[in-house]
């Protein structure tokens, strides 16, 4: 397999042409497997992975696994693995481009309203045993009703009927966007939930920072994909969805009243909240394409696409806070093994007081993930949680090399965070920066590491 295609090229336009053009680091699931075992095969892929045989839906094939590893990340903005993260961190400062309203769309080949709508019949997977119900985690849509802009995110969201379900908002923006809609005396907010898209969307989608008065996430997508994006009109709302998606779900939520819900698998591996208070949909329409339409799955539990891809864009941010103060920026990344609560930044060291500066630069950032952050050299090989480790073992001196600071804001799904009363479901945690670079504060020779002659030249394999 060829992790790294090491290419700058145009990119499809929709789920089904990336995966075409990525075929060789697609795995092809064509046996008949049941929609309860999904789950668990699907977390045991690191690149992605489609079913093409579901037993209890026929009519649909599901996918998962699309950008869990920067290997995989940068074929999402089709540039080579180096130029990933900069390239995402450059197009994120450019203006949005907007996108282009089109009459109609592959999305609308088969169109379902009135007594046709049931939407349990999408191939929503039980993400874990504690759960014990379907879940959808796709990407939604809602426009901000004073500006336009379409702000989106991935809410996750229980089907509890064929036109009801209870969505799970956990992004600012739409809770200031509701807010808006009932200072406005409105009951009820549209939303389009949007399956099987080009990942490049999902990535734009989890953006997380100032923005709202300027532009929302839909507008930026041809920004970060350097195309245009055609959009089309709902059939029973007032919102337009990307016309080359597999599914859409159009409907209504619910701003008047609230109800009990179940706990949910957080990003962190937890069953945490395990009880919610959330808003209802009602479900209005749902369209798809016609032949075999794609279902995009985000199993959420254990290390999936479920902790690294609301992140994506909060690593191109931090890359330019910390090329700002003046630091050579190898690599910034919130490993899937980290929780979805550590980060880690890869960078040079050139002077006392930088690498510090970096570490408090990520753990005051604007979201609850940075924890923990770890900062690293360029011969630490990022992706590997051993040599990551081995860094901290070797490189930190706990006495001067790791920064502690008390009562910060911790994240709903930390269960060592203090739950804050009053303030649900908002907890406080500590955080920690450690400082695990190679330092030339005795002799920097003694951070070079000892290997075998050839050491990486021959293979094991190759004898057996």
């Amino acid at each position: 397999m060829n992790e790294n295609t090491g290419h700058n090229r145009p990119l499809d336009k929709d789920l089904r042409g990336y995966l075409e053009s990525n075929a060789d680091i697609v795995t092809h699931i064509i046996k008949p497997v049941s929609i309860d075992d999904i789950g668990a095969l699907s977390a045991q892929s690191e690149t992605p992975i489609l079913f093409e045989n579901i037993i209890e839906h026929p009519g649909f094939r599901m996918c998962d696994i699309l950008v869990k590893h920067r290997h995989t990340q940068c074929r999402a903005l089709g540039v080579p693995q180096e130029e990933y993260l900069s390239t995402l961190a450059r197009r994120l400062r450019q203006p949005p481009r907007g996108f282009v309203d089109v009459k109609t769309g592959p999305v609308k080949d088969v169109i379902f309203t009135g007594d046709d709508v049931d939407w349990t019949r999408l191939p929503a997977p039980v993400h874990s045993a504690l759960e014990g119900s379907p879940y959808i985690s796709a990407m939604n849509i809602v426009r901000d009703p004073e500006t336009g802009f379409y702000n989106s995110s991935h809410a996750g969201t229980s089907p509890t009927g064929p036109k009801r379900g209870f969505m799970s908002f956990a992004t600012p923006h739409t809770h200031q966007i509701m807010a808006k809609y009932r200072a406005m005396g409105r009951d009820e907010m549209p939303i389009a939930i949007v399956f099987g898209v080009h990942p490049a969307y999902e990535i734009m989608a989890n953006f997380s920072g100032m923005h709202m008065d300027l532009w929302g996430e839909m507008e930026m997508v041809g920004t970060i994909m350097d195309m245009d994006v055609e959009m089309v009109s709902c059939e029973t709302i007032d919102l337009t969805v990307p016309a080359h998606a597999e599914i859409v779900v159009e409907g209504l939520v619910n701003l008047k009243d609230s109800f009990d819900a179940g706990g949910v698998n957080a990003p962190t591996g937890y069953f945490i909240p395990r009880e919610q208070t959330l808003p209802e949909i009602n479900v209005t329409a749902v369209t798809m394409r016609g032949d075999k339409p794609i279902y995009r799955n985000h199993q959420t539990v254990p290390d999936t696409d479920h902790q690294p891809l609301p992140r994506l864009c909060h690593e191109a941010i931090l890359y330019n806070r910390l090329t700002e103060i003046g630091l050579k920026v190898h690599d910034v990344r919130f490993p899937p093994w980290g929780a979805a609560l550590s980060c880690i930044i890869q960078v040079e060291y050139s002077r006392p007081g930088l690498i510090n500066d970096a570490l408090m630069q990520c753990m005051g950032s604007p979201w609850l993930n940075t924890k923990m952050v770890v900062a690293i050299s360029p011969d630490t090989d990022i992706d590997d949680a051993r040599d990551v480790y081995y860094a901290m073992a070797t490189r930190c001196d706990p006495s001067r090399d790791i920064i502690t600071v008390g009562n910060t804001r911790g994240s709903p799904y930390d269960p060592s965070a203090a739950p804050l009363p009053g303030h649900d479901p908002f907890r406080i945690v500590g955080k920690m920066g450690i400082d695990a670079t190679a330092k030339p504060r005795h002799d920097i020779r003694e951070f070079e590491r000892a290997w075998p002659k050839n050491w990486g030249k021959v293979k094991l394999e190759d004898y057996l």
